[in-house]
């Protein structure tokens, strides 16, 4: 069949186009693309967290909201793009608190922040009506982040 062609006479070419190769890469690219799309997807902001042992706790990602401080002093909440001062937080944290009275925050504070910093945010998202707080960490494996609930 591939080879036969589309002539009648022995030395004449063939006329039909072969598309399995054509197939075969389309199929490992495809694969590839797959296997890297996860890997691209990180979270918006960077942060050095600190490390520490704990088991993780199994929570839902789309029912986290996450509050990150960078080394400088910048303020995130789920990662978005712009940051916002401490002084706008409560304003933030009240209005998600009213919406849902049992929203967990998981604070994830640069390691290189001084501790009265990040006991600021805590004492804020308190403040703010949030019942559960938790601190995000780097296990000291250097695996997957953890949570850990703070109460």
């Amino acid at each position: 069949m591939g080879m036969s062609g589309g002539g009648n006479q022995p030395g004449q070419t063939m006329s039909e186009i072969n598309v399995t190769p054509l197939v075969d890469v389309m199929l490992v690219l495809l694969i590839i693309f797959m296997v890297t799309a996860p890997m691209l997807n990180n979270s918006g902001v960077e942060i050095d967290l600190p490390q520490a042992e704990a088991p993780p706790l199994d929570m839902a990602e789309d029912d986290q909201l996450v509050l990150s401080m960078t080394a400088d002093h910048q303020i995130f909440l789920n990662d978005q793009d712009t940051p916002f001062s401490v002084d706008e937080l409560p304003l933030r944290l009240r209005a998600i608190a009213e919406a849902n009275p049992d929203q967990p925050v998981f604070l994830r504070a640069d390691g290189a922040l001084p501790y009265r910093d990040v006991v600021k945010l805590l004492s804020v998202a308190k403040q703010a009506g949030m019942p559960k707080v938790g601190l995000v960490f780097d296990p000291e494996g250097g695996e997957a982040p953890e949570v850990e609930e703070g109460r």
